[in-house]
């Protein structure tokens, strides 16, 4: 296949990808009468929040990653209780809440009893991106509130950063999604930072060998090691522009510098190269792929057998006399 036919083909998954939602179909206008001014709400909080801490907006995008994978977009990652998913291995590194909690405070001011914790988050995660200069897209509404959070499913159902590509394949399959959304989902690593703890593998004895990952640039791998004096470090997902939401990521991939492992495989396995390459020089279409990717993580939706509900507080299920 050639670059242009593969251009090509990228634009035509990805209009299929923007419109392949299932029986769980969301409405846009959903609170157009009961909260008309939720995106105003959701949109000047995370613009006022992000102007303080510019790392809050990819810490939203992978909070709302976290609750979509398990038991779908429903806010059970926000429920705060012993053995809730907030207190997963895999979750003990999300940050954001207090975000949600005073965007929800807010919300409930102007709209009482009406707004998910669910789709303020949906809503939060995109206009973090809008935040750091990332593309806009319209967000579907009417998610119910979750009333089951277990560490234990986190744990089984959010990938880790070392699974093969096979393993994130699964994942995201066995969630109504592809292998293109694999992909443009993980370009979301342009921004954000991970902690020197979760490398410690790769560079000093991968696989075993007592020896770095070969895959990792010499350049790089030396530049992480001063980086990641100690394993409580932090350090740039992007380190040649970790501020900016472009496709730098990609053209990392290309150099041997992505810093997780589930990152660089995607350049050297068959099935998703030829796809970090294409995006890697066409950052218009990775904007457009990427609004349609995350609309299509928004709309997973896992069935709530007693119907979901509308939670007053985010951490915690509504008392039984609400």
């Amino acid at each position: 296949m050639t670059f242009v036919s593969l251009t090509m083909a990228l634009f035509f998954v990805a209009a299929v990808s923007a419109s392949e939602y299932d029986d769980f179909d969301l409405p846009f206008d959903y609170y157009s009468l009961s909260c008309p001014t939720l995106e105003s709400i959701v949109h000047k909080k995370m613009e006022e929040w992000v102007k303080k801490d510019y790392s809050l907006a990819p810490a939203l995008m992978r909070l709302h990653f976290h609750d979509c994978f398990v038991r779908g977009c429903d806010g059970s990652i926000l429920l705060e209780h012993e053995g809730s998913e907030r207190s997963a291995n895999a979750s003990k590194t999300l940050r954001g809440f207090e975000v949600i909690d005073d965007i929800k405070k807010e919300v409930e001011k102007a709209c009482p009893k009406t707004v998910s914790c669910a789709d303020i988050l949906t809503a939060a995660a995109r206009d973090a991106t809008v935040a750091v200069g990332g593309p806009y897209w319209m967000v579907p509404y009417g998610r119910k509130d979750g009333t089951v959070s277990t560490a234990k499913e986190a744990d089984e159902l959010v990938p880790m950063g070392h699974e093969l590509v096979t393993d994130l394949l699964e994942f995201f399959q066995s969630k109504g999604l592809n292998v293109l959304d694999l992909v443009v989902l993980s370009g979301a690593h342009t921004i954000g930072r991970t902690t020197c703890e979760s490398l410690q593998y790769r560079l000093y004895n991968y696989n075993g060998t007592r020896k770095p990952d070969s895959r990792l640039d010499h350049l790089y791998l030396n530049y992480l090691g001063r980086k990641c004096r100690w394993a409580s470090e932090y350090v740039d997902l992007d380190a040649v522009t970790p501020k900016k939401f472009d496709v730098q990521y990609y053209k990392n991939l290309q150099k041997g510098m992505g810093l997780l492992l589930t990152d660089q495989l995607l350049y050297t396995d068959p099935r998703t190269a030829p796809i970090v390459t294409a995006l890697a020089s066409q950052p218009d279409v990775f904007e457009s792929m990427f609004a349609a990717s995350m609309v299509k993580l928004g709309n997973i939706q896992d069935y709530l057998s007693d119907g979901g509900e509308v939670r007053l507080n985010c951490a915690r299920v509504n008392s039984p006399n609400y």
